[in-house]
């Protein structure tokens, strides 16, 4: 009889497993996971791109982290300016740059109150948090107020934007506050 409770306990054991793997794989699958990779020492959070509530299209987006954070969508091409208790402060369009960040979590590392771009343009409330391959990654706003694509055939990284968006950028994203890039 033992060896038989034996082969009972055998089967439920490979049965149990297989079902742990089975579910496990659903998860992965089915579930965004935040902060599953890890990017340059720090966690990222690998944000697959939510379904966009197409009657409400500035809506934040699932899955774009918790708390204060600046939200920026690679295929909206829309930042969230997102409070502490997860609400929409504002949103906007920016004219993405050639360079994109990698989806994930960063902060603010500099800031400048007014520079010469990359592309040669005067910018204003420069807010930036990445580098990616030798290119500073940050928002921008034009001091003429233009948001004209910029050469795709130059790595910059400066994402531009209004300058009435970018004031506000400037107020909200001070020095080590949370960016999320999603897609």
């Amino acid at each position: 009889m033992a060896s038989g409770s034996a082969g009972i306990v055998t089967g439920l054991t490979a049965a149990a497993l297989a079902a742990v793997g089975f579910l496990a794989h659903q998860a992965a699958t089915h579930v965004p996971a935040e902060l599953s990779a890890r990017q340059g020492g720090k966690a990222a959070a690998i944000v697959s791109k939510a379904p966009r509530d197409k009657r409400h299209p500035t809506a934040l987006p699932g899955n774009s982290g918790i708390g204060e954070r600046v939200v920026y969508s690679l295929d909206d091409d829309r930042v969230w300016l997102v409070g502490a208790d997860n609400k929409v402060r504002r949103t906007f369009r920016v004219t993405p740059s050639p360079v994109d960040p990698a989806p994930g979590s960063y902060t603010v590392t500099s800031r400048s109150g007014a520079v010469t771009g990359s592309d040669g343009i005067p910018v204003e409330h420069v807010v930036r948090f990445s580098v990616v391959k030798g290119v500073v990654i940050g928002f921008s706003a034009a001091k003429d107020g233009s948001m004209q694509s910029p050469d795709p055939s130059v790595r910059t990284g400066g994402i531009r934007q209004s300058r009435v968006d970018g004031d506000e950028m400037w107020y909200f994203a001070t020095i080590g506050q949370k960016i999320v890039v999603i897609r």
